[in-house]
């Protein structure tokens, strides 16, 4: 618990300061979810879902926390050079946990569309956002949870309203930026109410050499035949540690498309929680991980089919590479009265030396009795025969080994609907392969 501890005294210290700078909303919880911590304290190996990966010890260095709200220069046109291009998307920025306000863009959102600061929505309209906030992420069974909801004071607040149909994605680039190791602890509320459509592409990027610590915490309810499009793509630097909890709550007849993508990072751990509902829904989860040195990539998943005719579909890939660490579990439950439920769930891994570790559990968990439902893993290495074949037909051994795992990781890849998305990640997956990481000319974060 010592790390816990610090963390402990930091809440009964800052407390009136954590108040007077967020809004009643996130502030009605705040105490509970530090009784919650105390209890729990931040998970160890010693906790089931959590252990791939040693929580606690990731939160003992003594990290900056920003709880007086201190304004951080940043102009995030000039920090954010490593964007993707031509995705003709509605761009807006956090800049660690707080929303960006004076860079707004030009195009406007259809009307009643939000996108915005948490806390100013929570200012404006607090019934409505007391309605949804905490309510998926519980506090009582989870240290991250606790933490995140004693300490967060702003993030994200996403809104569309019924039977609207955004058709420009919304584009989110969270931005680290401090001059001194720092903790950010940001918040993010999505509500995509009956019968409206949006796609949202979120990146996220460190625009300074510092250590950073990133706790996040997403909650998702899309309503009666609604559709979200979610896009995550993480391309920070190795000295950043992130620990993201995502929670989804689908109604009848909705439908979800959820894309991880890790292309560089320190440490990660990425927990997926997603519920149905509501009848007739579908999901599909998809992750790809590229992971090479001492980077360490943790997914943790759980579907949890309440309801009966619910499809789920799951697939996550690995590439790990010198002595990168990556592990898998997830967790299938079809409850009982579930009927009719299909889930498809696949974990396929490349190890592509000795000494890079994968660690898979895919999970099923069915209580009820017209199902069909499947799952599985695979943990390998590159094909000896196909690189001989290849490297006979003139093709060099090094590039022989990039076009297989090119070609293995583009299945993920490839479910991505965002025409422009998915072929920039094209690229930028090459360019990962080779080396050639997708950053600034100059810049030193990565080296």
């Amino acid at each position: 618990m010592n790390s816990s501890n610090q963390y402990v005294d930091l809440y009964e210290q800052a407390r009136d300061m954590i108040f007077r700078h967020s809004t009643q909303p996130m502030n009605a919880v705040r105490d509970a979810a530090f009784e919650d911590f105390k209890r729990l304290g931040l998970p160890n190996r010693k906790v089931e879902k959590y252990k791939y990966t040693d929580i606690s010890k990731l939160f003992e260095p003594d990290y900056g926390v920003n709880l007086n709200r201190l304004e951080i220069p940043v102009d995030p046109y000039e920090a954010f050079k490593c964007d993707v291009p031509n995705l003709s998307t509605s761009l807006y920025f956090v800049v660690n946990d707080a929303f960006y306000t004076k860079a707004l863009p030009k195009s406007h959102l259809p009307e009643g569309v939000v996108v915005g600061s948490l806390a100013t929505a929570a200012a404006e309209n607090p019934d409505f956002i007391a309605k949804y906030y905490a309510q998926l992420a519980k506090t009582a069974d989870d240290g991250i949870n606790a933490l995140n909801t004693m300490l967060a004071q702003d993030g994200l607040f996403v809104y569309v309203p019924k039977n609207v149909k955004v058709d420009r994605a919304i584009q989110i680039i969270n931005i680290l930026r401090s001059d001194v190791d720092m903790m950010v602890n940001r918040r993010v509320l999505i509500v995509v109410e009956e019968g409206a459509e949006v796609k949202l592409l979120f990146c996220d990027h460190s625009a300074d050499d510092c250590n950073f610590l990133a706790t996040q915490v997403i909650e998702v309810y899309v309503g009666d035949n609604a559709a979200l499009d979610l896009y995550c793509l993480e391309e920070t630097h190795a000295k950043n540690v992130r620990v993201s909890n995502l929670y989804i709550d689908q109604k009848a007849n909705s439908r979800v498309n959820h894309n991880v993508i890790t292309l560089h990072n320190g440490i990660t751990r990425n927990t997926t929680t997603l519920t149905f509902s509501g009848e007739g829904s579908e999901c599909m989860l998809n992750g790809c991980v590229i992971a090479d040195k001492h980077q360490h990539v943790d997914n943790h998943t759980v579907i949890d089919h309440k309801v009966a005719h619910c499809t789920s579909k799951e697939l996550y890939k690995y590439v790990l590479d010198g002595e990168a660490t990556g592990a898998f579990a997830g967790r299938v439950v079809v409850r009982k009265g579930a009927q009719k439920t299909i889930s498809e769930e696949r974990n396929q891994n490349l190890c592509i030396t000795k000494e890079a570790r994968m660690y898979t559990q895919p999970m099923l968990e069915i209580y009820a009795d017209d199902v069909k439902c499947a799952h599985g893993s695979t943990v390998g290495q590159l094909n000896d025969a196909a690189l001989f074949y290849m490297q006979q037909r003139g093709i060099s051994q090094k590039e022989a080994k990039l076009l297989l795992e090119f070609a293995f990781i583009n299945e993920v890849v490839d479910t991505i609907q965002l025409a422009p998305l998915c072929d920039r990640l094209h690229h930028l997956v090459e360019k990962r392969f080779r080396g050639e990481l997708s950053k600034c000319v100059g810049c030193k974060l990565c080296r």
